[in-house]
């Protein structure tokens, strides 16, 4: 399987060359979902006992099957959060994959841990917290929350005498859904500080107050959001923080989208109060133009991490011997093997340097500043909110749900954009919005306005 034929070294060029020509074009054509069936019927049975080979397999892929996804690093994709990899930091993972390099050990992984680290270096300075903070690179937001929970509920059993009770957390109601698919995981509860828009250290200490004794005791974390995904909302930190201290609960910030503003000076103030974290999750692929899968979280006391997640086993204890002393990346977080998911970041900021990176996130903040602009001089629209970070939320008036669905498709199928509609809370219940969410810098205000031209009669 491993043997360099004519073949080999066909497909091989046949797949660079793609490579190419899609890392080279900026704006790609906004491919189409289709059933499985008909998938199935133009693609045919491609795993058979004797292979169909890898030129005719490659070229199922090119001609049928990624033209029935949607390339997140489209300009005038600006639904969810999207993507918008730099081009070194595509080619980079490239190299990732074919360096081969297991990113759990040092004794195994030295080169590429070391060029994880300078990045994550980068991202710790980003957040301000002390000297002795540092983080491990993850396969994204989940999972950084995740390991930073299991942290944070080892770290309270081990202050507390462990009782048995089924752990705590406290969160807003407008926290990221992983908030509550990685409290299932960890058996704990998570009860909601109900608030339409950021929540404060007075709404916390208030909904903390307000549970009962043996509920109030069972709390070990608050999860604060820097930047939610649905409006871009930054949580009252600093109010947070000082409500954690007091009670001596653990301070996690949720910043995986948001977590890139803190690179943009115009915006760096509105974060006050994460340095007093003790662990925050940034996701690279979202807004530090990474590509999937990227997240990282961060540990005030790295540790607490360790002590936490380390892994034992007899076939593990060579990479802990003393001529393997180094920081081993698996025992920060719940996976022990993992790629380096972290190289392309470092390889884009060592080739485009941290001022790029200001521009590019800057880039993002004044469209969605200008988009609110364009909206307000609509007499069709109507801003729902003041756009915040890179998020705008608006309506288009007279607009029903079934209206904003019907839009979403027909531009979606004309090529031209996706943008979703969400839910915002309204009158007691909620409305059906539209949303941007600007991450990629080669979206252009011509492009907003066009999509914009489309919500006329």
């Amino acid at each position: 399987m491993h043997t360099l034929d004519i073949d080999t070294v066909e497909m091989t060029l046949d797949v660079m060359k793609y490579a190419i020509s899609r890392i080279t074009n900026s704006a790609p054509d906004l491919g189409q979902p289709k059933k499985e069936s008909e998938l199935h019927a133009l693609a045919g049975e491609t795993i058979t006992p004797e292979g169909i080979g890898g030129e005719k397999a490659f070229e199922i892929f090119r001609d049928v099957l990624v033209k029935a996804t949607v390339p997140i690093d489209h300009p005038r994709h600006l639904a969810f959060v999207p993507a918008a990899p730099t081009r070194a930091a595509i080619l980079f993972d490239l190299i990732t994959s074919a360096s081969s390099i297991h990113g759990a050990y040092w004794m195994e992984g030295a080169g590429g841990i070391y060029c994880e680290n300078r990045a994550m270096d980068w991202l710790v300075s980003l957040t301000g917290m002390p000297k002795g903070a540092f983080g491990v690179f993850t396969s994204g937001g989940t999972a950084a929350n995740l390991s930073a929970m299991v942290t944070a509920r080892e770290a309270c059993r081990k202050k507390k005498e462990a009782n048995g009770e089924k752990g705590m957390i406290l969160t807003s109601s407008g926290a990221h859904s992983s908030i509550k698919a990685m409290a299932k995981v960890i058996d704990a509860d998570v009860h909601l500080v109900q608030t339409e828009d950021r929540m404060s250290g007075a709404q916390l200490e208030s909904a903390l107050y307000a549970l009962p004794p043996e509920d109030r005791r069972r709390v070990f974390a608050v999860v604060a959001t820097g930047g939610t995904t649905n409006a871009g909302i930054i949580d009252d930190l600093e109010g947070v923080a000082r409500v954690c201290k007091q009670e001596g609960l653990w301070f996690h910030v949720d910043a995986a989208y948001g977590g890139g503003a803190l690179a943009a000076d115009s915006v760096r103030h509105l974060f006050k109060g994460i340095e007093s974290a003790d662990s925050v999750t940034i996701d690279p692929h979202k807004w530090l133009f990474s590509p999937y899968d990227c997240g990282a979280v961060l540990y005030r006391d790295p540790e607490q991490a360790r002590e936490a997640h380390q892994q034992d086993g007899s076939y593990l204890d060579i990479f802990r011997d003393e001529g393997a002393r180094g920081f081993n990346p698996s025992d920060y977080q719940i996976q022990l093997t993992r790629r380096l998911r972290g190289m392309p970041l470092w390889f884009s900021l060592a080739t485009h340097g941290t001022d790029k990176y200001k521009w590019a996130v800057e880039r993002g903040i004044t469209l969605a500043r200008e988009s609110g602009e364009m909206i307000r001089n609509n007499p069709d629209l109507e801003l729902v909110r003041e756009p915040s970070l890179s998020c705008v939320l608006f309506r288009r008036k007279g607009w029903e749900p079934e209206d904003y669905t019907r839009w979403t498709y027909e531009n979606h199928k004309a090529g031209l954009a996706l943008v979703a509609p969400t839910k915002w809370p309204s009158g007691g219940g909620f409305e059906t919005v539209l949303r941007f969410c600007f991450i990629n810098p080669d979206t252009s205000e011509s492009d907003v306005q066009c999509i914009l031209d489309t919500l006329r009669d």
